[in-house]
């Protein structure tokens, strides 16, 4: 309204003869028999949860009449329910679970106040004491018992209770959060009385039934012997997978990273275009990264692993060709498609550019690397925190086939790999020499044996792959004054078939025949043990290809980089043994780990299958991890030796940041318990045991090491009970 308009009318109504109470507004005219003003908002909305219900508490608003209550399940949008005359309110309109958000503002005649400060809360059910636990059992070993029982719904632990005189005096001996208890340092011959009740807030159950058991000191069944004097450093890089960051579930004390795999034979840094050749349609696309920024995928890649305290390892092309566009598939009629693809070139020397042109024919491997320690300083120095290391390509005898759209139908020979590969290295090596540089990737054993088929290897010769690269670095090292390649690198996914051909690669249930867990368990031995014949596979081709003698893959190939180029390490960048949802699969990966600490394998990173695999992990967490927090394996491998490998192993550390600090991990590939003594080792103090068997990790995720007890021990012998399939951590400090 206008201003002229407004005095107008007001001096209109002061001449009048008779005063009218009115007052003017913008839209129209208001009576003002609401005389007084409105309250003012609320103080001390406070809000309690209750089963079912919300109890609200406000402070008086002076000269309020009464009060809107207002309610919302989102911060922000509150409408009224209720206009109490007092300053509380039961709200019983709720749903448990669901959190809600109040305001309160006061009425009277002249209006409604403004809004009190938002409150908020959750009404829940009450809390009740959880039910009485059933089904306890108790199972005597040597001066131990074994105690496990049925677990009761909203418990949050139990309470463990012992006593030498049946049905009284039972003392607290522990407070397990899972439903199993290992009570260890007893006396042979008596019986022990045991009882458990379920405790969470609210209080504790009742007393279970009673169980009892009589320890003794039962015939070992497997004896452990440790060299103490036989010692060997454990790389910290044997933790390691592919593509952590894509592993839900995995454990955040892993060590090293993997970008690897066919998707980077192909690779262009300059554009971050790739193709990932037969495993998806020969497609020249954006996979890797979206982004226009040189190197992006494999900077951003390297900087994930730093912010998680990771080494990494990344791939340098060394195939010969890389895509030059992301426009989709590339024909395979008459490959290489020259058209669609760049050339590498491994040494551009100098002018290098973290920018490089586009437009032009080349891609250069020296400035790649070069580019990257541009953006990520000092990765490839003498002593990074968390290296970066290097690895010339992946499965180069499989190209023609797994990138026939740059390698051709012709696969390339060992000869012209060899040269590519000494040619590549001193590439690299001339711009950083303290790179650590992995090689030759192979993609399986007939790779590592005959290159696919163009060796005439035997079983017991030197003739091998290996017997002709080696020397050739060597060689070609001595010359350059450096070694050119610092890792032999393979892969070894377990060639192991059950009865009826099926791949225990392929074994991903959650129920598996004795036969299938003893094919999974019994895997990882083909890595080093040089007296398993590959029992039970029913295609055992690579057993049969080394004339029907132990494969022992890792013996065999230190013995030739012994007699060939002595001080190259070894590397397994892909592995997988199967069991995938079973504890079959927390077995054999914590065999594996162990195989790796105790050979002296410099660097290893599991191949996450599809699906899910919280079982496979869970053998990482025997190593890293396993009591919840940041307990680790030792650094330093003890050599132990089984009587009965094909039941009972275990691999034995020291710890160098502790004195005295013993860690062992234990594994029975067993369907039976079996009482192990452990002997030759120094030990004193208090071993605490941490343990996966198949009942514990029953609804786990992820599935994780539990904590079952402790036991003194002295001398150099201690002795345990392991359960059937299980892996257990003893940590002796």
């Amino acid at each position: 309204m206008k201003l002229a308009a407004r005095l107008t009318r007001f001096s209109l109504l002061l001449s009048s003869t008779v005063l009218l109470p009115w007052l003017a507004g913008c839209g129209g005219y208001v009576s003002s028999s609401r005389s007084g003003s409105a309250p003012l908002a609320p103080t001390g909305l406070a809000a309690a949860a209750a089963n079912a219900q919300v109890n609200l508490t406000w402070n008086t608003s002076s000269g309020a009449t009464g009060y809107y209550v207002k309610r919302s399940a989102s911060s922000g949008s509150e409408t009224q329910i209720a206009a109490p005359s007092t300053t509380a309110y039961t709200d019983n309109a709720v749903s448990n679970g669901t959190k809600y958000y109040y305001l309160v503002s006061a009425v009277n005649s002249a209006g409604e106040s403004a809004n009190s400060a938002e409150v908020s809360a959750t009404p829940t059910a009450p809390i009740t004491p959880p039910a009485v636990p059933t089904g306890l059992q108790a199972t005597a070993g040597n001066a131990q018992v074994n105690l496990t029982w049925n677990a009761s719904a909203g418990a949050t632990n139990y309470h463990l209770k012992r006593s030498t005189t049946a049905g009284s005096g039972y003392t607290q001996i522990g407070a397990p959060a899972t439903a199993n208890f290992a009570d260890s340092g007893l006396a042979n011959g008596t019986t022990y009385y045991y009882v458990v009740t379920a405790v969470n807030t609210a209080g504790e159950s009742g007393n279970s039934n009673q169980a009892s058991a009589t320890p003794i000191n039962a015939a070992v069944d497997v004896t452990i012997t440790i060299d103490p004097a036989k010692t060997k450093p454990i790389s910290p890089y044997i933790y390691g997978i592919n593509f952590y960051s894509g592993n839900p579930g995995v454990s955040p004390l892993l060590t090293f990273d993997r970008a690897g795999g066919n998707r980077w034979t192909a690779y262009n840094w300059e554009t971050n275009a790739s193709n990932a050749g037969s495993d998806y349609i020969y497609n020249n696309d954006s996979y890797l990264s979206g982004s226009n920024v040189p190197a992006e995928a494999v900077r951003s890649f390297i900087a994930a692993d730093q912010g998680q305290g990771l080494a990494s390892l990344v791939t340098v092309q060394l195939q010969g060709l890389v895509s030059a566009d992301e426009n989709g598939p590339v024909s395979v009629t008459s490959p290489p498609d020259l058209t669609r693809f760049k050339t590498v070139v491994d040494k551009k020397g100098s002018t290098f550019t973290a920018m490089p042109p586009t437009t032009d024919a080349n891609v250069y491997m020296d400035e790649f690397v070069w580019a990257l320690d541009q953006k990520l300083p000092g990765i490839f120095g003498a002593h990074p925190t968390h290296p970066t290391f290097l690895s010339l390509d992946n499965e180069p005898e499989l190209w023609n086939s797994t990138h026939l759209e740059v390698q051709g139908r012709n696969p390339i020979t060992s000869d012209d790999y060899i040269t590519k590969t000494i040619n590549l290295s001193k590439a690299l090596k001339d711009q950083f020499p303290n790179v650590v540089i992995f090689g030759p990737v192979h993609y399986g054993f007939q790779g590592l044996y005959n290159w696919q088929g163009e060796l005439s290897a035997t079983p017991g010769g030197t003739n091998w792959f290996p017997d002709k690269y080696l020397p050739a670095l060597e060689t070609a090292s001595t010359a350059y004054g450096k070694p050119l390649v610092d890792v032999y690198d393979f892969h070894w996914y377990a060639e192991v078939y059950d009865a009826s051909g099926t791949r225990i690669l392929n074994l991903n249930g959650t129920t598996l025949t004795d036969a299938q867990v003893q094919l999974i368990v019994q895997s990882p031995r083909n890595l080093s043990d040089p007296t398993f014949r590959d029992d039970g596979n029913s295609n055992p081709w690579i057993f049969n290809e080394l004339g029907q003698t132990p494969i022992n893959i890792l013996g065999r190939l230190q013995a030739k980089i012994n007699a060939e180029f002595s001080g190259m390490k070894v590397a397994i960048t892909e592995y997988e043994n199967g069991g995938w949802n079973h504890i079959s699969g927390t077995i054999a990966e914590a065999d594996t780990l162990g195989i790796f600490g105790s050979q002296g394998v410099f660097a290893a990173n599991f191949w996450p299958p599809n699906g899910t695999y919280s079982y496979a992990l869970a053998g990482f967490r025997a190593f890293r991890g396993f009591d919840g927090a940041n307990a680790s394996f030792g650094d330093t491998s003890l050599q132990a030796t089984s009587s009965a490998v094909q039941n009972v192993m275990v691999y034995a550390s020291l710890d160098s940041s502790m004195p005295g600090r013993v860690v062992f991990v234990a594994i029975n590939r067993s369907s039976a318990a079996k009482v192990t003594a452990i002997n030759g080792q120094v030990l004193s103090g208090t071993a605490h045991l941490y343990q996966m068997t198949a009942a514990s990790a029953q609804g786990q995720n992820p599935v994780q090491p539990v904590a079952v007890g402790t036991m003194p021990v002295s001398g150099s012998s201690l002795t345990i009970t392991l359960p059937a399939y299980s892996v257990t951590t003893i940590d002796v400090r």
